[in-house]
């Protein structure tokens, strides 16, 4: 019996860990320049490796890989909704290089995430999404997400925090 060969370009998704450092941080910083922000200094680099990675991680990262080359990640961390009396996966970022985009890695990278979800028994994943990023807004809804248009998302920033922490 012929064997099929094996599948070109086939995404994997696995648990980023410290070693992943370089790979990690290149991502973070193509998705800065995709999104017109300012990256991570290296302070806030070296604050994303420990809080990804200490005694207390404060998130997860997931590397989508292609032929072992590191195309993509996401970011996640649990929340707990008091109605459902369960955890929702919030999906922080997730990213994926221009060029390895229309090939699937972010469907699949996104798949792996919504089953983590699953798996850890959470009643659902939630994320935002930029206002005009259209190609990721079209891709969420052509999964069956729904825009939730009775929220509005609202930020505190570290300034403001820091009226209600020092009000002097």
């Amino acid at each position: 019996m012929k064997q099929s060969p094996p599948e070109q370009n086939a995404t994997t998704v696995r648990r980023a860990t410290r070693a992943d450092a370089e790979e990690l941080l290149t991502l973070i910083d193509a998705l800065a320049a995709y999104e017109k922000l300012e990256p991570p200094d290296a302070a806030a680099k070296e604050r994303l490796l420990t809080d990804m990675s200490g005694d207390r991680p404060r998130f997860e990262a997931f590397l989508a890989e292609v032929d072992g080359r590191a195309v993509g990640y996401a970011f996640v961390l649990e929340t707990y909704s008091s109605f459902l009396a369960m955890p929702t996966l919030y999906l922080e970022d997730i990213f994926v290089l221009p060029e390895w985009r229309s090939r699937k890695v972010g469907f699949t990278l996104f798949a792996a995430m919504a089953a983590e979800a699953y798996r850890r028994g959470c009643g659902r994943m939630e994320w935002t999404v930029l206002d005009w990023n259209r190609l990721a807004i079209d891709f969420y809804e052509r999964l069956g997400a729904q825009h939730l248009k009775e929220w509005h998302y609202y930020r505190l920033g570290r300034e403001a925090l820091r009226s209600f922490a020092d009000p002097t």
